[in-house]
């Protein structure tokens, strides 16, 4: 069955929950969360709706059922309908991290969920397990700046398993562990040694712990999960679609001096790399997203799976 935290610190605590979802967590059956971030302000239209009915089917595909998080005229949601998904993908909508939640629905805004938000929601609503591309962290010139993304706090209070492709590498990889670590966050590496980059399969750093089957996971997370944090399952993205290395350092080596020398500063930084990336690329950088989100998808599923047995 299902584990649901007996306290979870966020703003909003009932969510709406879809009938699917709903049902499919009373019948203990296993359920991903999935953010809304990447549709809304990640992809480009057309191409993000489509994204969104590949990411649900490919959850579906192996064995669970998902659950898109999103807040609409101010109600959060978790699990949403076609119409809510064209919703989210026609633009026009907040990014809501956790901090957001609050004013989004005390003011009756519409928002997509980061990370942070959507760990939030899906504690609120019983699910622990979420998928997604990469976590924030900590920034490079933190020490100055302070720049933390709200993602490693929400893991801090928040039993959720989340599955990613690391942190991108745009930020301080090494500090952002460091800080996982401190927050008694257990970071597995999926059938890695090396923590993954985001695009990249080795950001440099290995993982604390290395898992090579689905059951390894969920008997790890079934003896973590009362301490009430989170857990990252780091897989890296699959190798076909990597970005070459040479092309990647090159790209951020430029895209550090340009936002140095325009003098772009916290939350503009990450938009603007990634930004540089994607067009001195040539789109490989965004293949390389889409492919590592669906596969998160699909080992989510297969852990939520397992966790329902």
């Amino acid at each position: 069955m299902p584990y649901v935290p007996r306290s979870v610190r966020s703003p909003v605590t009932s969510p709406e929950i879809a009938p699917e979802v709903a049902a499919a967590l009373a019948a203990g059956r296993g359920v991903v969360a999935l953010e809304s971030t990447l549709l809304a302000h990640g992809l480009p239209a057309p191409l993000n709706r489509g994204v969104a009915d590949s990411l649900e089917a490919a959850v579906r595909a192996h064995g669970a059922i998902p659950a898109t998080v999103a807040v609409l005229e101010g109600k959060p949601h978790v699990g949403l309908d076609a119409a809510q998904l064209d919703r989210v993908c026609a633009g026009g909508l907040d990014k809501l991290s956790a901090r957001d939640l609050g004013v989004a629905v005390g003011l009756g805004r519409s928002g997509a969920t980061t990370v942070a938000a959507t760990v939030a929601l899906a504690a609120a609503a019983g699910i622990e397990v979420f998928a997604t591309g990469g976590l924030g962290g900590v920034h490079r010139g933190a020490r100055e700046s302070w720049d933390v993304s709200a993602d490693l706090a929400a893991l801090a209070r928040t039993a959720v398993l989340v599955v990613c492709s690391g942190v991108k590498s745009i930020l301080d990889v090494a500090t952002t562990l460091e800080v996982l670590e401190t927050e008694s966050v257990p970071v597995l590496g999926y059938r890695t040694d090396a923590f993954p980059g985001f695009y990249r399969r080795d950001s440099g750093n290995p993982v604390p712990r290395r898992v090579d089957s689905v059951a390894q996971v969920a008997a790890v997370w079934r003896a973590h999960r009362v301490i009430g944090s989170g857990l990252v399952l780091a897989q890296p993205v699959p190798a076909a679609d990597e970005l070459d290395g040479a092309l990647h350092d090159r790209l951020l080596a430029e895209g550090l001096a340009m936002v140095a020398e325009r003098g772009i500063t916290g939350k503009d930084v990450t938009p603007a790399l990634l930004g540089h990336i994607h067009s001195g690329s040539g789109g490989a950088s965004q293949a390389a997203n889409l492919a590592l989100v669906r596969a998160n998808a699909e080992l989510a599923a297969k852990v939520a799976r397992q966790l329902a047995l």
